[in-house]
């Protein structure tokens, strides 16, 4: 599957939609798109990962330090559609605990507002 990403304004955040395997060589381009988002003013970003099936540690890094950048702005990430596989990745490695993780995009907007 190829590697896609697109960004949108939805309801009070930003919406980064990722599709495609999240691993060595395709990391470097969301974590770019996530700085870009956060130094963009950014307060609410949700990551759709419905479409990623399979994610490594370097994928896992690139949240991990997404979120400790919008944590430091004050802001806000959450992750949204994340699969079986991801969702493993992320249990195994205790992310689940402080990153929150929602069925929907529309889920993790609602949780932002609550915060």
């Amino acid at each position: 599957m190829e590697f896609t990403m697109s960004t949108r304004q939805e309801g009070a955040g930003t919406v980064v939609e990722v599709a495609g395997d999240l691993d060595m060589s395709t990391t470097p381009r969301l974590r770019e798109r996530l700085r870009e988002v956060a130094e963009g003013g950014a307060r609410v970003v949700v990551v759709d990962l419905s479409g990623v099936g399979f994610m490594d540690s370097s994928g896992l890094g690139a949240l991990v330090v997404a979120y400790r950048d919008l944590q430091d702005r004050n802001g806000w990430l959450g992750l949204a559609g994340v699969s079986r596989s991801v969702r493993t990745v992320l249990s195994i490695t205790s992310v689940d605990q402080v990153i929150g993780i929602f069925d929907t995009v529309r889920d993790a907007e609602a949780a932002a507002r609550v915060s």
